[in-house]
């Protein structure tokens, strides 16, 4: 997956995310149902250079790859790949914060 991975490269403001999997069994061991609600938390897997304001100026990202993200519940573009690993392009705006660890 690395490789198709760096074969994709955001533009401008875009951040490349890995949602993360859903929690299907609690710590007591009870089942949850699949159909959950999303899962808001990712990881950001690739960003773009960042934006440019009206003076020209470049704005940095304020994400790197490996920080762990909190997404809206609805956004983004869906980006499929050979192996069946699914990535979602957000703008950097849409992101909702950075979770410190």
């Amino acid at each position: 997956m690395a490789a198709a991975i760096k074969r994709i490269i955001p533009l401008m403001d875009r951040v490349l995310v890995q949602r993360a999997d859903a929690i299907t069994k609690t710590k007591g061991g009870v089942l949850l149902p699949e159909n959950q609600k999303k899962v808001l938390q990712a990881t950001v897997v690739a960003v773009g250079p960042g934006s440019r304001n009206e003076q020209g100026q470049h704005i940095p990202m304020s994400v790197n790859v490996g920080d762990k993200v909190l997404l809206p519940e609805y956004g983004g573009t869906k980006v499929t790949l050979e192996e069946d690993k699914e990535l979602h392009l957000f703008r950097e705006s849409d992101i909702v914060a950075k979770i410190e660890s």
